[in-house]
C-alpha cells in the first residue's frame, strides 16, 4: 500500500510539473508570435503600404536628341603675304574683333614703288608712240616731202635737156660717145630720184601703216600689263582681313621676315612665317549616334549648354550634316555642324557643350514612367497595381524612351497604376536585364 501511495504521489507530480512547464511555454509562445507579428508580418505590410505607383496615361513625348560636341570656329585661317618679305607694320592684337576688308598689317613696299615709276615710265613712252602712229606725220613733213619732189622733179628736167643736146652734138661729131653715155646715165638717175621722192612723199600723205599701229598698240598692252602687275604686288602688301571674326593668334611682330604660308593649315603647327590667325564666327561641332541620324535634318533646332557656363543655354540650328561616318571603336557616328546665338562671345573655341536636338514630338501616345520598367527572364514589363491581392506583370511593347518617360505601344490600356518601387520578396531574374523583380505571378 505504501508502494501504491508513493506512485501515485510520484504520478500527480510529473503531471504538475507537465503543468507547470506548459503554462511557461504558453507564454513564451505568445510573446514569439506577436515579435513575429510586429517585426517580420507589420514590415511587410508597411512596405506594402509604402509601394510607389504612376498613373499610366495619354499624353504628347517630344523626342530629344541629346549628344556631346565642342566649339570650333567656321573658318579658322592662318593670315600671311602672298610673296615673302618684311612685316612693317602690325595694327591688331590678340583678340580683337575685325570687319572684312580691314587692314590687319602692312608690308614693306620699298623695292616696288621704284619698279612702279619705271613701269609708268615705260608704259607713257609706248602710249606716245601709238598715238603718233595714229594721228600720221605732220603737215611740215608732207611739205618737206612735196619740195624735195619738186627738186628731184628740176634736176629730171635738166638731165634730160642736157642729154638731148648731147646726143645731137655726138650726131654731128661733136661730143665723144663717152660724155654722150654719162648724160644718159645722169637722165636715167634723175629719173630714178623722182620716183623715190614721189613715194616717200605719198607715203608721208597716207601716214603709218596698220601693222606698224597694232604693233605699237601691242606695246601699250605689255606695258599696261607690267604696271597692273607691279601694282597687284604693292596692293598685296597691305593685309586684309579676309572675312569678319577675332584675331585667335598672332605669330610675328614688325620687322619680322614673314613668307606665304598654308591659309588652311593649323593654328598649333604654325611657325613665325605667318603673321596671325583669323577665326571666325563659332559654331557647334557633335557626333550624332548612326541610331538617331535618320532624326537629324538641316534646320534643326538645338538647345545647346555649355560646362563652362552651367545652367545658360544657347540656341542653334543644323547647318551640316556629314555624309561619311566616322568609326571610333566600333562606334558608328555622323558628325553634325550647328550654328550657334553667342552674341556676348561667351564661347570660345574648343569648350565642350552638350547639344539637344528638338526632333519632334509623339502625339496622344500612351506613356509610363522609365523605373517602372523592368525585365523578366524573355519578358519586358511593368507591374500593375491592384486594389486587393499582389500586382501583376503586364508584358508591354515599348517605343520611345525620352528621358523619364516611355512610349508604351501595346500591352496596356490606360489609367492602369504601375509600380515604381515593390515590396519585400524580391528576387534576382537572371537573362534579359539586371534588374531587381517581385515574385508575384505574370499576366
Amino acid at each position: 500500500m505504501n508502494i501504491s501511495l508513493k506512485l501515485k504521489n510520484f504520478s500527480q507530480i510529473r503531471q504538475n510539473k507537465w503543468l507547470l512547464g506548459l503554462l511557461i511555454l504558453i507564454p513564451i509562445i505568445g510573446i514569439g508570435y506577436l515579435a513575429y507579428r510586429q517585426f517580420v508580418i507589420g514590415q511587410q505590410e508597411q512596405a506594402k503600404r509604402n509601394v510607389q505607383t504612376a498613373l499610366v496615361e495619354r499624353g504628347n513625348l517630344p523626342i530629344t536628341v541629346s549628344t556631346n560636341g565642342t566649339v570650333q570656329p567656321f573658318v579658322l585661317v592662318n593670315v600671311s603675304p602672298k610673296t615673302a618679305g618684311v612685316l612693317k607694320q602690325l595694327l591688331v592684337k590678340e583678340g580683337d574683333s575685325v570687319q572684312k576688308g580691314q587692314v590687319l598689317a602692312y608690308m614693306d613696299a620699298s623695292n616696288l614703288q621704284g619698279q612702279l615709276r619705271q613701269a609708268q615710265g615705260n608704259l607713257s613712252a609706248a602710249e606716245a608712240n601709238l598715238q603718233r602712229a595714229i594721228a600720221g606725220n605732220r603737215p611740215q613733213d608732207i611739205a618737206q616731202a612735196a619740195a624735195q619732189q619738186m627738186n628731184d622733179k628740176a634736176a629730171l628736167r635738166s638731165a634730160k635737156s642736157t642729154f638731148q643736146q648731147n646726143q645731137y652734138l655726138y650726131t654731128n661729131g661733136a661730143l665723144a660717145k663717152r660724155d654722150l653715155i654719162t648724160s644718159r646715165a645722169a637722165r636715167v638717175q634723175a629719173a630714178a630720184q623722182v620716183r623715190k621722192s614721189q613715194q616717200a612723199l605719198d607715203l608721208q600723205k597716207v601716214g603709218s601703216r596698220p601693222e606698224d599701229i597694232e604693233q605699237d598698240r601691242a606695246l601699250v598692252v605689255a606695258a599696261q600689263g607690267a604696271v597692273q602687275t607691279i601694282q597687284t604686288d604693292l596692293n598685296d602688301t597691305v593685309i586684309r582681313a579676309a572675312f569678319s571674326g577675332i584675331i585667335a593668334r598672332k605669330f610675328a611682330d614688325p620687322g619680322s621676315f614673314v613668307t606665304p604660308t598654308t591659309a588652311g593649315s593649323a593654328v598649333t603647327s604654325a611657325t613665325s612665317s605667318s603673321i596671325l590667325s583669323l577665326a571666325s564666327t563659332n559654331q557647334i561641332v557633335a557626333q550624332v549616334a548612326e541610331a538617331n541620324i535618320a532624326q537629324i535634318h538641316m534646320g534643326l533646332v538645338g538647345t545647346i549648354q555649355a560646362d563652362a557656363y552651367p545652367g545658360k543655354t544657347f540656341t542653334g540650328q543644323v547647318t551640316e550634316i556629314a555624309p561619311q561616318s566616322d568609326v571610333v571603336l566600333n562606334v558608328t557616328t555622323f558628325e553634325v555642324k550647328t550654328s550657334v546665338s553667342d552674341p556676348q562671345h561667351l564661347l570660345r573655341s574648343g569648350m565642350n557643350v552638350n547639344v539637344a536636338f528638338k526632333a519632334g514630338e509623339l502625339k496622344n501616345v500612351l506613356l509610363v514612367p522609365t523605373a517602372a520598367i523592368v525585365q523578366q527572364t524573355n519578358a519586358q514589363g511593368v507591374f500593375v497595381a491592384k486594389d486587393k491581392g499582389d500586382p501583376v506583370f503586364v508584358r508591354i511593347a515599348v517605343g520611345t524612351t525620352m528621358n523619364d518617360k516611355t512610349q508604351v505601344r501595346s500591352g496596356l490600356t490606360g489609367n492602369e497604376h504601375v509600380l515604381l518601387s515593390f515590396p519585400p520578396g524580391t528576387r534576382q531574374v537572371s537573362g534579359g536585364s539586371s534588374s531587381i523583380l517581385p515574385s508575384v505571378r505574370t499576366h
